[in-house]
């Protein structure tokens, strides 16, 4: 009943909303005929610029003058008030004439500015466009026509065809050219001039190099719809060979458990174990990932299929999108299997069944969704109460019709939202990385749980919606900008347009983003198998682990080339090869482990220095107690070398720095361990906590804050490139991806410093800023590939340096709290955090760590500064 008033109450409001639309804006087909060509006596100058800057697609800008004696009627017109109706009129005569409103989407980056003298009024008009396909693009008096190796400009006004043109310039920017007809006053290397010429006497063929014309030709290219289907296809692949091989892992496991002897036997402590509990658990879970891995797979490539736009129409795409969002969000069988402290109507005291509770959850997903399912199918069979015809293709565009299309696209869009949510919260619970209070109230009041993620996933269904409305609303206005503003029946059909269109054009852009559910689940696969131990008897280790294993690697590095290592590519430009990048970045990785197992710090000491002195968190009390005296040690050397030092000898100093390199010694199995090795280095090696799962959230957390500056940094540069900031505001889905990128952005550096926590121990290098430059080089070793793409793509590649280098400063900054979080006990000692890390780094260090990190701000700023000149 409240699902049903919830229905009513949308429906109303987006009939209220449609009809005050109508009521509101906008254009009317025609304001009545303009005379072809302005008056006698006027002078136009024109100029061309045809530019393509190495971070945005070719855009060509035109600049014209036209100045018209005041004897013309509409000239006075020209000075009256841009929402003057006279203005709109004169002006659409001077610069548009007899063109189908709507004809044109060019941008101006501002209003025609006018200026009026005793004999005449000048108007400047600037506007600009861009190249991203191979059709004819009108800028102003010009046309451009992208076709092939060879681009053909003509200057063609809609109006200004038979007066004198005083000066015409076209500006190629260095392009080789050629003068079809020959009549060009003067030209140099990278312009052309006409003067006292008529428009048919311009006519230029530009010959751009094949790099410039390749962003333009694989737009509509199928090899770019390859390359976005390998992405989906390569994650699959990646997930369910995760799967497996965890599942193989946790087999082994359990029979070593069965095999190994009983605690103590032999003086030897038990190996790495797992009961059948959590061998259950795993393999449970494993079979989750599998049928994610394969639906993904068939949804994506099914999606792909349409990548143009459709051909069918709007009631054939609710038939194909809405029970395939409802299948989805069934397949993902959100309701859980396992008990509840409570169930109703039991007494306090008398256990939950469990089957009740899952028929509980079902029903309480199942029904709200089959009811939106419904109601969005539902306008098919009541076309007629919509005005629709059959196919719900509007024959006449009425605001109730429109209505009829709004419910279905919101529909569709509901269903796959909540489909991505049940799958998200499977993965997460299954996996465990879910507050105990949340599964609790999910096993409790599933129902009370469903509506409000219903709610929620409405609100962002209708904020989809408003956004799409709103970009349509300003390409509307910008161009239709010289139309008088009354409903009319071509808004009408522009209206309907959109929600049309508004189903297929989120449903693609919300699964775009599916990809993050890949990471949730290789991220809940990993927590599973590295829970800490259970009252119940778990036990999957003896002792702390050095690091993850190897199943464990191959989650850790997934998620590191999910979301770190393939914005590369899209900075790169080659956004298509996503699939190669991701196996590129997983290689990069492996390759500086196998440095790490060789060079890191642990390493060098070996697996018997590891079991004796670290094994137990008495035994890393005790290493950071080592680590204290060393510090001191140290401290009092350097006051002794100062003369500042009063009941210490020099030799005193010497033999306690002696005892305690005899105590890593004595733990090496006779094995002298390097020189330059000392008990401070072994324990910043091995991190603030216990377990190396610990280290990983700690440094995702502190990396997360950190990395929120470089976000704000890039989303500037992204909005402050202008084709990107249009691509924004006049685009459905420019919003929302904006958001989504914030998101990621922030989602990298966190999964980044859960990378650089989880392989703190195995990473090479002596300090710990060491591991944070290794990991960004992990990153950068795919570049190389990429150095061929910039130069093959044109594109620019301080784009790449600005985020390495950004991704390097949000992790040495991470490091250096890493090292602080290790020494956390000593923070009551001293006045600030400042002061702690000068007694960890002593002053030598500390002063090279600072001018380390404002040599890469340095950096930063510098390649950020070229970029946004």
């Amino acid at each position: 009943m409240a699902m049903a008033r919830w229905w009513r109450l949308l429906s109303l409001l987006v009939l209220v909303t449609s009809a005050w639309a109508c009521g509101t804006a906008h254009a009317q087909e025609t304001m009545g005929d303009c005379t072809p060509n302005a008056p006698k006596g006027s002078t136009v100058t024109a100029t061309l610029r045809l530019e393509q800057h190495k971070r945005s697609v070719p855009r060509v800008t035109s600049d014209m003058t036209v100045r018209v004696p005041k004897q013309w009627p509409l000239a006075k017109h020209l000075t009256f008030g841009e929402r003057s109706k006279q203005y709109r009129q004169a002006m659409r005569c001077l610069l548009l004439g007899n063109e189908t409103p709507g004809a044109r989407t060019e941008w101006r980056p501002h209003d025609p500015v006018v200026t009026a003298t005793d004999k005449s009024v000048e108007v400047h008009y600037v506007a600009y466009n861009w190249i991203t396909r191979e059709k004819p693009v009108l800028v102003g008096p010009w046309q451009v026509i992208p076709a092939g190796k060879t681009w053909m400009i003509y200057l063609w006004p809609p109006t200004l065809r038979n007066i004198r043109w005083d000066e015409i310039k076209a500006d190629l920017g260095g392009l080789d050219f050629n003068d079809l007809t020959g009549r060009a006053s003067s030209s140099t290397e990278t312009d052309v001039v006409w003067k006292e010429n008529k428009p048919e006497d311009v006519q230029v063929q530009v010959d751009p190099p094949w790099q410039r014309r390749l962003p333009v030709t694989l737009e509509e290219s199928p090899w770019i719809t390859a390359g976005i289907a390998s992405w989906w296809v390569c994650a699959s692949v990646l997930i369910a060979v995760a799967a497996i091989r965890v599942k193989r892992a946790e087999a082994a496991a359990v029979r070593q458990t069965a095999r190994q002897p009983p605690e103590g036997m032999a003086g030897r402590q038990p190996a790495v174990g797992v009961s059948d509990t959590d061998q259950r658990r795993v393999t449970r879970f494993t079979h989750t990932l599998l049928e994610w891995a394969g639906l993904s797979a068939g949804v994506a490539l099914a999606l792909l299929l349409f990548v143009q736009e459709p051909d069918f129409s709007p009631a054939t795409g609710a038939l194909l999108y809405i029970p395939a969002g409802l299948a989805l969000l069934l397949a993902a069988r959100p309701w859980s299997p396992g008990p509840s402290p409570t169930a109703p109507g039991a007494l306090p005291d008398e256990p939950a069944r469990p089957g009740d509770i899952q028929r509980r959850q079902a029903r309480a997903v199942v029904a709200p969704a089959c009811a939106v399912a419904g109601i969005g199918l539902l306008v098919i069979p009541g076309h007629d109460v919509f005005g629709l015809p059959w196919s719900l293709g509007p024959v006449t565009t009425t605001a109730w019709g429109r209505t009829g299309l709004a419910l279905s696209g919101l529909a569709t869009v509901w269903l796959w939202l909540a489909a991505l949510v049940a799958w998200a919260w499977r993965f997460a619970r299954e996996g465990e990385l879910l507050r105990e209070r949340w599964t609790r109230q999910w096993d409790e009041a599933p129902a009370q749980c469903v509506t409000i993620v219903g709610c929620l996933l409405a609100n962002v269904a209708m904020a989809l919606l408003a956004c799409a409305w709103w970009s349509h609303q300003r390409r509307w206005a910008r161009i239709h900008w010289l139309v008088d503003q009354q409903p009319t029946a071509r808004y009408n059909a522009y209206l309907t347009d959109l929600f049309e269109r508004f189903s297929y054009t989120d449903l693609r852009c919300t699964f775009a983003y599916s990809w993050v559910l890949t990471g949730v689940a290789l991220l809940a696969l990993l927590r599973l198998r590295n829970m800490p131990p259970r009252a119940e008897g778990r036990r999957r280790y003896g002792r702390f682990p050095l690091g993850p294993s190897r199943p464990d690697i191959l989650l850790i590095v997934s998620l590191f080339a999910f979301f770190v290592g393939v914005r590369a590519a899209k900075f790169a430009g080659a956004s298509g090869l996503y699939g190669i990048w991701l196996g590129l970045n997983i290689l990069a990785l492996y390759f500086v482990l196998a440095l790490g197992r060789r060079w890191s710090v642990l390493s060098q000491l070996g697996e018997q220095f590891c079991m004796v002195r670290l094994g137990t968190e008495q035994h890393q009390s005790e290493l950071r107690e080592k680590a204290h005296q060393y510090r001191n040690a140290n401290h009092q050397m350097h006051l002794l070398d100062r003369g500042n030092a009063d009941g210490v000898t020099f030799g005193q100093l010497k033999e306690d720095l002696h005892q305690l390199h005899q105590w890593l010694v004595s733990a090496c199995e006779g094995n002298d361990p390097p020189e330059h090795i000392s008990v401070l280095d072994v324990t910043l090696a091995w991190g603030p906590e216990g377990h190396w799962w610990s280290n990983a959230v700690r440094a995702a957390r502190l990396a997360f804050w950190f990395g929120a500056p470089a976000t704000a940094l890039l989303l500037y540069y992204q909005t402050w490139d202008p084709y990107a900031r249009q691509e924004i505001l006049d685009t459905p889905i420019g919003l929302p991806e904006f958001a989504a990128n914030l998101i990621l952005y922030q989602l990298a550096w966190a999964v980044a410093g859960f990378t650089l926590g989880a392989l703190w121990r195995l990473l090479p290098g002596h300090r710990s800023q060491a591991r944070a430059w290794i990991l960004t080089a992990a990153y950068g070793l795919p570049t190389v590939l990429a150095a061929a793409l910039v130069r093959i793509m044109d594109t620019d590649h301080r784009q790449l340096l600005l985020y390495a280098a950004l991704l390097l400063v949000v992790l040495t900054l991470t490091s250096i709290w890493m090292d602080m979080a290790t020494f956390r006990e000593e923070r009551q000692y001293w006045p600030s955090r400042f002061a702690l890390l000068l007694s960890v780094y002593q002053m030598r260090g500390l002063s090279g760590q600072i001018t380390w990190i404002l040599a890469q701000v340095v950096a930063v700023v510098t390649i950020f500064t070229s970029l946004t000149r």
